[in-house]
């Protein structure tokens, strides 16, 4: 058994123990569908960096790895939509700018997943793509996605319109 600074965890079991550090209270939209899906991700992305960084080999954490990178490749794609859907029904005025960073992200996400699995599961490669998703996610939860916060906030309409 491992030892870590979010529980214990057993050798290829590292879904017990993430119990979402990353998350801050602050990065609320006040939106329950798309807090909720903001949570899933940063416990997701959490995970995943925990396999990264765990001691195992790395041919032990490929199985954890490749079905992070599946859920992301649907999950990112689901909670994009339902947040796009939210920004047109308050009318939000950076809803293009917002969609095309969104778009850059699933892009990103399917041309990693490709390399992936052409390089033959490339430990660097993860390791690169975990750090930029964890920056990624952050910077664009507490920055982008407040601005839609702060716009409904501004308009008057709640997370429930």
């Amino acid at each position: 058994m491992l030892k870590t600074k979010v529980g214990v965890k057993t050798k290829n079991n590292y879904k017990k123990g993430v119990n979402n550090m990353l998350w801050k209270d602050k990065y609320e939209l006040g939106v329950p569908l798309i807090d909720t899906q903001h949570k899933e991700l940063f416990r997701r992305v959490e995970s995943f960096m925990q396999v990264l960084r765990a001691e195992d080999n790395w041919d032990e954490k490929i199985p954890q790895l490749n079905e992070t990178l599946e859920f992301m490749k649907r999950y990112v794609v689901e909670h994009f939509r339902a947040e796009e859907e939210y920004q047109q029904s308050i009318n939000y005025p950076g809803y293009e700018a917002h969609k095309e960073v969104h778009n850059g992200m699933v892009d990103y996400v399917k041309e990693v997943s490709k390399q992936y699995e052409n390089s033959n599961y490339d430990e660097q490669l993860m390791q690169q793509f975990g750090g930029r998703l964890l920056a990624w996610l952050i910077n664009h939860v507490a920055a982008e996605d407040q601005r839609i916060a702060d716009y409904a906030l501004k308009k008057g309409v709640n997370g429930n319109d």
